[in-house]
């Protein structure tokens, strides 16, 4: 139980470790985003609020579909958010997949 307990402290160590090493092009893909979904927002007459929700819910690839771009510079630009979101949940993957390595290794399991 106790061995457990350190490897999931390894594991949160090493994950804001990496996220911390990560963060100025996790956090340039997010202003990215929301400038995108502002962008987006402007174009098709929404709020802002929608404009950014729109941005999260495609580059997250949730895509609810309650709102949909009609014009396509917008359409265009969802394409964009959708592909800047895969890049940086990948980055996040990456570093939970380098901190689970690196937690099992100081446990000694490989």
């Amino acid at each position: 139980m106790r061995a457990m307990k350190d490897l999931r402290r390894n594991f949160v160590r090493e994950f804001w470790r990496g996220l911390a090493i990560v963060w100025p092009i996790v956090s340039l893909l997010l202003i990215f985003m929301a400038l995108l979904g502002w962008v987006v927002g402007i174009r098709e007459g929404w709020p802002l609020g929608d404009g950014l929700y729109f941005s999260f819910v495609t580059g997250l690839t949730i895509g609810y579909g309650d709102l949909v771009p009609k014009d396509g510079l917008a359409r265009s630009l969802a394409v964009v958010i959708g592909m800047a979101g895969i890049v940086m949940t990948g980055l996040i993957v990456a570093v939970g997949v380098h901190a689970l390595r690196k937690a099992l290794e100081d446990q000694g399991i490989h």
